[in-house]
């Protein structure tokens, strides 16, 4: 069986904007460092991990607060003894705990103009589970913003068309 290989990526300019609006907030909050050593910060939107970095980056450099929802649970090392050689050894065995957030969390909370906005990631094939449903449900009845955003191009998209400005508008005027 063959499996056809995955496309390569191309960036789109969504996120190449986002490099740059990135690159431009750290030149001007480092005035003493000449601005030919601040380079680009490489960002991708083709992985979950990729696209809530660049969703989390956007929203703050464009002067809203965002921040990553960690919903996975911990591992702890459950302490043993067992007899090993003749002698008593301690063991150690690995145990997951369940997070102690809530069941269904979006990955990404943030406040835009006054409006409390969870974002979900989803990539690829990944869908909502019935508990991301759930969450989603309550958030809306709540009066908040639940928004599921499956590539970066089409996440700015929503908050052009959802807030009524413009993602990048320094980077509009500079080309003008």
């Amino acid at each position: 069986m063959e499996t056809t290989p995955k496309p390569r990526y191309k960036k789109p300019d969504a996120v190449r904007n986002l490099e740059e609006a990135i690159r431009q907030r750290r030149i001007a909050t480092h005035p003493h460092i000449p601005p030919a050593y601040i380079k680009r910060q490489p960002m991708r939107d083709d992985t979950a991990n990729g696209l809530t970095k660049c969703v989390v980056s956007f929203l703050n450099v464009s002067g809203h607060q965002a921040e990553r929802i960690n919903t996975t649970g911990r591992v702890i090392m459950e302490r043993g003894q067992m007899y090993r050689g003749g002698r008593l050894v301690d063991t150690y065995k690995p145990r997951m705990i369940p997070t102690a957030g809530q069941r269904g969390s979006a990955d990404i909370s943030a406040t835009i103009d006054g409006r409390s906005v969870k974002i979900e990631i989803k990539v690829g094939r990944d869908r909502q589970s019935d508990a991301q449903k759930e969450y989603q449900r309550s958030i809306e009845a709540a009066g908040g913003i639940y928004v599921i955003a499956r590539d970066f191009p089409s996440f700015v998209e929503w908050y052009e068309t959802t807030f009524h400005r413009a993602a990048f508008p320094h980077l509009a005027t500079d080309k003008q």
